[in-house]
């Protein structure tokens, strides 16, 4: 695909609007992660540099208000804070070039989630260019990212530019292709696991959705998390490309243990891999030139994150090529200081899925349709 970059945009005097993600952990009102940020600084930096006039439109979940992010940017930026779209109206109207005003949280704005046309009219309002730089994003048909590009003329980021060529390479990936697919809701990733059975040389599936495996092969998984939904997967089972932990880690409420995957108890529930699983990914990354990996291994939210910890470290000992992406893969390599042992880290989760089982996003067919 070819997508209109920064670079061919005219930027110098003209009112810029940004989407990024800066999503991000928030704890004491302070910054608590900032891959995100400094993923788009290069961005943010090539504006200021070519004289735009920027206002900064993202997301946060974390808490309510972007105003840490805005505490955050204020000593390396020259940057204002806007509340309603009027301030950030008036703010960008005083702004000289290389400014940036951020506005508040966009999903505090009626017709942002809805992707309502006159509230996508009305941000559009506020430039004269449209630059989507938040590919993690992209999955959601929201005004921010699919509506503004129907009235400005739309271009990518370099982020954005770097997430599409890299993960684009596991359509056509070197082989021995070992595919790592963690986390949960096998229902929303079976399409995912069908079309890489194709592509990859070996799948290993953990995390939660091992356990649907164990399941549909008649395992006792005691009180473990699986999906919701009935699935069929018989073709997952009888496929030798599938590989999947041969030992877990078990909780009963009170300790752990380490078990074989078949003898897990009535009351247990599976937290994690097991050391041997670690040697099985040891093998398979060695032999890998190719390896692609998003979600975590264990319950990583609730402490059982060794599984992980143990693949961060195996996958950035690796000489293949090695992409990486998902919310707690990406904090678990951040924590251990990582990140530049990997080919490249994609901040993507949702949306680095959906690209791999698409190879589109609604932000991408909205930019293609732009002006």
């Amino acid at each position: 695909m070819k997508l209109k970059s920064i670079k061919d945009a005219s930027v110098s005097g003209k009112k810029v609007l940004v989407r990024v993600d800066f999503n991000i952990p928030i704890k004491d009102g302070e910054v608590a992660d900032d891959f995100r940020i400094r993923k788009v600084l290069p961005t943010i930096e090539y504006l200021e540099a070519n004289g735009a006039k920027t206002l900064l439109l993202s997301h946060i979940e974390s808490t309510d208000t972007l105003l840490p992010v805005f505490e955050y940017l204020s000593p390396r930026f020259s940057i204002k804070f806007a509340k309603s779209l009027e301030e950030a109206e008036s703010l960008l109207s005083s702004c000289d070039k290389g400014d940036f005003v951020l506005l508040e949280n966009i999903r505090k704005f009626s017709g942002e989630k809805e992707n309502a046309e006159a509230f996508s009219k009305d941000l559009a309002d506020l430039g004269d260019i449209y630059i989507n730089e938040a590919f993690s994003v992209s999955h959601r048909p929201h005004a921010s990212i699919v509506g503004i590009p129907k009235f400005l003329p739309g271009y990518v980021g370099f982020l954005f530019e770097s997430e599409v060529e890299n993960l684009s390479k596991a359509f056509k990936p070197i082989h021995p292709f070992l595919f790592i697919l963690g986390g949960a809701k096998f229902e929303t990733k079976m399409p995912l696991v069908t079309k890489f059975l194709k592509k990859a040389d070996k799948i290993f599936v953990g995390g939660a959705l091992a356990n649907d495996i164990y399941k549909a092969k008649g395992y006792e998984i005691g009180v473990s998390l699986v999906s919701e939904k009935e699935i069929d997967l018989s073709i997952v089972i009888k496929d030798k490309k599938i590989v999947i932990p041969p030992d877990v880690i078990v909780f009963d409420g009170k300790e752990s243990a380490e078990k074989k995957a078949d003898e897990v108890g009535l009351t247990e529930k599976i937290v994690d891999n097991g050391p041997e699983s670690v040697s099985v990914l040891k093998k398979l990354a060695d032999e890998a030139k190719f390896i692609l990996w998003n979600g975590p291994l264990g319950n990583y939210e609730n402490g059982f994150g060794k599984g992980t910890e143990d693949l961060v470290k195996i996958v950035s000992e690796s000489k293949a090529v090695t992409i990486v992406g998902g919310g707690d893969t990406v904090a678990e390599i951040s924590k251990l200081g990582l990140e530049d042992k990997f080919s490249f880290v994609s901040t993507g989760g949702g949306a680095m899925l959906d690209f791999l089982a698409n190879e589109t996003l609604p932000g991408i067919k909205a930019l293609e349709n732009t002006l």
